[in-house]
This record gives C-alpha cells, structure tokens and sequence, in this order.
C-alpha cells in the first residue's frame, strides 16, 4: 500500500477520476444506444442532438479523444439521414 501520504491522495483522486469517468463513457454509450434503437425521425433526431452534445462536452474534457467524438457523430448523422431518406 501507499508508504507517503502524497501518495494515498494520489489513490484517492484516483479512484474519484476512474468513477467520473466511467460514468461520463457509459452515458455516451447510453445515448449512442438510443439514437440507433429509434425508428421515429422526430425522436432520432432529439436523441441525436443530446448524443452530439455529450460527445462534445466529454471530448473537450477530454475523456475522450476529438477524433473519436468526431468519428462517433459521423456515424450518428449517416445513420439518422439514413432514417430521413427511408421515411420521406
């Protein structure tokens, strides 16, 4: 275990952090989910718009990579026109 008290601060900054940002990547995937599990356009796109924003905020946190949140919206915004396109 931790012999410096520095270093128990350390572990428990930690362990605060690992549950953050868990947190922070599992409402991504949540999200994510919901867009995909939608046939309704109107609703898609609301969800999509909630999901664009997560991935935003967590990315300029960076919890996750600019690239990454990037690439995640791409998906989203083809899968929704998908959507728009088959409905009209």
């Amino acid at each position: 275990m931790a012999h410096h008290k520095s270093a128990e601060k350390r572990i428990r900054q930690t362990i605060k952090r690992t549950q953050r940002n868990k947190a922070a990547l599992s409402k991504i995937k949540t999200l994510i989910k919901k867009v995909y599990n939608t046939k309704d356009k109107v609703l898609a796109e609301k969800y999509f718009k909630e999901a664009v924003s997560t991935l935003d905020k967590q990315a300029a946190k960076g919890r996750i990579h600019k690239n990454n949140a990037a690439r995640k919206k791409s998906a989203l915004a083809k899968y929704l026109n998908s959507l728009l396109t088959a409905t009209n």
